[in-house]
């Protein structure tokens, strides 16, 4: 579920919270826990549902360890400092304090699978991913294998949330308390110690610690990693949902904000050179061509989509066209184009080794002594100052690294004139 889908679809959203937190004031509690609507999937392939479910408000302060290894934070891939990466942390529930290396196992293979989806398996070295341990009393989740079951666990996590089986809720107060004692946070997985399939969105959690939203999904299971990733394409890339409900209607308000969906035909668009249009008719990841596609943000009339099944209608399919272009808007918004070793700004000699990592294979690096380029040196991710020609006469030079993105995923040129990251070193 995607919060920023339409202006219509929003105020149905507050209509819901303000509905359950009136009902919610007139009974036993006080202070009802305020509620939001999450994101499901009932079956692998399907298309996703909704519910509205409480979210726990944050603590004031972080959660104290409740056992020993409690809170410990384990870095799982490392490709630079934070900072200059996007930080994926992961957080772990119904592991006790002995299967924690199985959480971590759990890590692994999620990340694998989610990296191997493009445009995450292009862009690889972008991302630092930390695992979180949460250590639980009981092994499992409740509800798992049957409703009923209870578990005591770090994070409450549980199947049958709002009474429906696959919708895997948590304690996002919780989860906000383990997230943050990672060294940064810009995109938040909760994994729940189960092999039933099962996970949601919590795209609307607004975090202290700056992350946008958290996704949930069972832990050992082969195809909840298809959740994580559409899940990402709402937070990191900003994509609305490309299915559609038929109470819905047909959508008359304005054009959405949102990358994937538009009032706009296909001749309009193109037309007035708005949205996708620079992608219209080229073959997409996802099967067929760009086009326009009635039927998107949840209303069958009014709105269309860039294709007619992507991974933001339907899991176990690509992101189309455009939804690349987004992820990768959304990887740079956390991530540089370039990281340096040793750090930009440090004092190098002429003789010491200077790197440029560049995070795709498709970032084409270039190097400057004194603001002047060293063309032999183009392409290369690591130099020696001297071998450029920087001179031994004392005085002090700027060694500058450039680095830009020539994907041909991005057809924007307003993204691909912001993928540019320069480093410099003075040497001495």
């Amino acid at each position: 579920m995607h919060r920023r889908i339409s202006f219509a679809a929003g105020v149905a959203a507050l209509a819901v919270l303000a509905a359950g937190t009136s009902a919610a004031a007139v009974g036993e509690s006080p202070h009802p826990k305020p509620l939001q609507r999450v994101e499901y999937f009932t079956e692998p392939g399907g298309h996703p549902h909704h519910a509205t479910v409480p979210v726990s408000p944050t603590p004031v302060r972080p959660l104290r360890p409740s056992a020993k290894g409690d809170g410990d934070v384990t870095r799982i891939v490392e490709n630079g400092p934070v900072g200059t990466k996007l930080d994926v942390v992961f957080v772990g529930d119904g592991y006790t304090a002995s299967e924690q290396d199985a959480f971590h196992a759990a890590v692994r293979t999620k990340w694998e699978r989610m990296s191997a989806v493009e445009p995450y398996a292009s862009y690889r070295s972008l991302f630092n991913v930390w695992a979180v341990d949460a250590v639980s009393h009981d092994s499992g989740v409740s509800n798992d294998p049957a409703q009923g079951v209870v578990k005591d666990t770090a994070l409450g996590s549980g199947f049958f949330c709002d009474g429906i089986e696959r919708l895997l809720c948590v304690d996002t107060a919780k989860v906000e308390s383990y997230a943050t004692k990672a060294p940064a946070a810009d995109l938040v997985v909760v994994l729940s110690h189960s092999t039933k399939y099962g996970g949601a969105g919590y795209n609307d959690v607004v975090s202290q610690a700056g992350y946008d939203g958290i996704a949930t999904a069972s832990s050992d299971n082969d195809r909840s990693d298809q959740i994580l990733v559409h899940e990402s394409g709402h937070s990191l890339g900003k994509l609305a949902d490309e299915y559609q409900y038929d109470e819905y209607g047909t959508y008359t308000g304005p054009e959405p904000a949102d990358a994937n969906t538009s009032t706009l035909s296909a001749d309009r668009m193109t037309a007035q050179r708005q949205k996708w249009y620079r992608w219209i008719g080229r073959t997409s990841p996802d099967g067929g061509a760009v086009g326009t596609y009635e039927g998107g943000g949840y209303y069958p009339k009014g709105l269309f989509r860039p294709t007619e099944n992507s991974l933001m209608r339907s899991l176990g399919r690509e992101f189309n066209l455009p939804g690349r272009e987004a992820m990768i808007a959304g990887f740079y918004r956390h991530a540089s184009v370039l990281t340096g070793t040793p750090g930009q700004g440090s004092v190098v000699s002429r003789g010491e080794r200077v790197s440029a990592r560049p995070g795709s294979a498709t970032t084409e690096v270039r190097w400057y002594v004194d603001g002047r380029e060293a063309v032999a040196a183009r392409g290369r991710t690591t130099v020696v100052p001297r071998s450029l020609g920087v001179p031994a006469d004392g005085r002090r030079h700027v060694l500058t690294a450039k680095g830009t993105d020539r994907t041909d995923a991005v057809r924007d040129p307003a993204l691909a004139g912001r993928m540019t990251t320069t480093l410099a070193w003075r040497v001495g």
